[in-house]
């Protein structure tokens, strides 16, 4: 059984920071860059500033130091996960190290998570990051290079988000999680990440449905980490002639980030579009009481795609419930 049952923990605040393209998209934001650089020298140090931004921030709002948090669980895109430990240089906070990809921040809830449920831990946060221009260098093309892009691509997000969980009790409960398995259909097209990702989505959906007995209308909301148009299709078709299952009640975060006239592909991805369409549409709208995140992951590197493998990929689910 790959699923986990929390009795009592809560998410408690969340702090993020969101770049140029971000905040002129679908939801309103804060904390916005006014270009890429965020008054750094390089697109990885800006990465690292947003990091540290909504870390500092996260603990200002709450009034905590950083020897009064327990752990750190977090990931980015960036090499060895090089925003995060860069971030927490300063902090001398304890760090678990994630990375499932795009699938990182569900992986970061699932581990505190955990931890706490065991009351190992009193106060944890998760973080995660990812900025456009050092996943487009890292896994394609310098945009220098002028590179097209085919539709089916996505967008990396550019922003950073950190959430502080503990067993004090608050309006979003960490219900239960699923970790996902690794899937490998044979696709070897690193433009096309969201059919990489959907049949993984759609183990994990059923995983979680099949471990917990739950039917697919339990939830008021199931939503995707970065699918875009693309993979949510994919999942829809795959869901429906394999298990007869209709998705009704669905988004996917990575169409719900940008405006339709902006240009970006298939949509988002990134491990930060998941959550920053959470907390700044999907529970500001007061309207889902029982909603079901599937962060989605590519598990790939440029290395392994050069030497012409397929690309794995991974789903982490985390079920979220709204008290009133």
């Amino acid at each position: 059984m790959s699923s986990l049952i929390f009795k009592n923990v809560y998410i408690n605040d969340t702090a993020s920071i969101v770049g140029p393209y971000e905040k002129k998209g679908e939801l309103s934001f804060r904390n916005s860059l006014n270009d890429f650089y965020y008054n750094e020298k390089t697109f990885e140090d800006a990465e690292i500033k947003m990091q540290r931004s909504v870390l500092e921030n996260l603990l200002f709002q709450n009034n905590l130091t950083p020897q009064e948090i327990d752990l750190v669980v977090g990931g980015d895109l960036m090499n060895q996960l090089s925003a995060t430990s860069y971030n927490l240089r300063d902090f001398r906070i304890p760090f678990l190290g994630v990375y499932s990809a795009c699938a990182s921040f569900p992986e970061s809830l699932i581990v505190a998570s955990n931890m706490l449920e065991t009351r190992f831990l009193k106060k944890a946060i998760a973080i995660t990051s990812s900025h456009n221009l050092t996943s487009e260098k890292q896994f394609r093309f310098p945009v220098e290079y002028g590179a097209l892009k085919p539709k089916r691509s996505t967008f990396t997000a550019t922003g950073s988000l950190a959430t502080l969980l503990s067993n004090q009790t608050s309006k979003i409960k960490v219900e239960s999680a699923t970790i996902g398995t690794v899937v490998d259909y044979g696709i070897k097209d690193t433009f096309n990440m969201g059919a990489v990702m959907a049949p993984a989505a759609a183990k994990t959906i059923l995983d979680h449905l099949r471990d917990l007995k739950r039917d697919i209308n339990y939830y008021d909301l199931i939503l995707t980490g970065d699918l875009g148009e693309v993979g949510t299709n994919i999942l829809k078709d795959f869901l429906w002639q394999n298990n007869r299952i209709k998705l009704k009640n669905y988004q996917d975060a990575g169409q719900e980030l940008y405006r339709s006239d902006q240009e970006t592909y298939s949509g988002a991805s990134g491990p930060v579009a998941l959550p920053l369409v959470l907390f700044h549409k999907i529970l500001k709208q007061k309207k889902y009481k029982k909603i079901l995140i599937v962060g989605t992951g590519s598990l790939h590197s440029p290395v392994m795609c050069n030497q012409k493998h397929t690309i794995p990929a991974i789903a982490h689910a985390v079920s979220l419930e709204v008290i009133s």
